[in-house]
């Protein structure tokens, strides 16, 4: 049985970073939305039309992944509860079958990431983060919290871990 992995949080807090370092560890592929984005708009307004596709594309290949009994990790900020929802809704998962893992960092880390961005899929700066920051609705299922800000393979190897026990 597969399972599926949604790695969320603000932008510049590690999640893609986490999502490409957990993936080997847990075997599986990594779907990410700034990835699929850039595919899909050469220059992205992000507005809700846009963010709607981006993210009903995301849930097809996660389906796809899912129903060949492949594991998939979800790189998004899924900021919302309702959108967090939706994805276990969608693809009829049940708890055993899906985690959730929240990315937090200090501020001043994310800034300092933000800025040094260079050539990557986010568009994310540090006005984007603040903004994201205002409505970014708190997670309230069970979940697992990793803090990026020292971020190692010790801990990468512990959070696989705790995903494979609890399956």
């Amino acid at each position: 049985m597969s399972i599926l992995l949604m790695i969320c949080g603000l932008p510049g807090v590690g999640k893609s970073t986490v999502a490409r370092l957990l993936a080997p560890h847990v075997e599986a592929v990594v779907v990410s939305s700034d990835e699929i984005r850039k595919s899909l708009f050469k220059v992205p307004t992000y507005r809700r039309h846009e963010k709607r596709l981006v993210y009903k594309t995301m849930l097809l290949v996660a389906r796809y992944l899912y129903n060949a009994n492949v594991n998939c990790i979800l790189d998004a900020t899924f900021s919302k509860e309702i959108a967090r929802q939706e994805v276990r809704d969608i693809l009829g998962l049940a708890r055993d079958q899906f985690r959730i893992i929240e990315c937090i960092c200090p501020e001043d880390i994310v800034m300092t990431r933000l800025k040094q961005r260079k050539n990557d899929f986010s568009d994310a700066d540090y006005s984007i983060y603040k903004m994201m920051k205002r409505i970014y609705e708190p997670i309230k299922e069970e979940h697992m919290k990793i803090d990026t800000q020292r971020l190692s393979d010790k801990e990468i190897r512990r959070l696989a871990s705790a995903i494979m026990e609890t399956r």
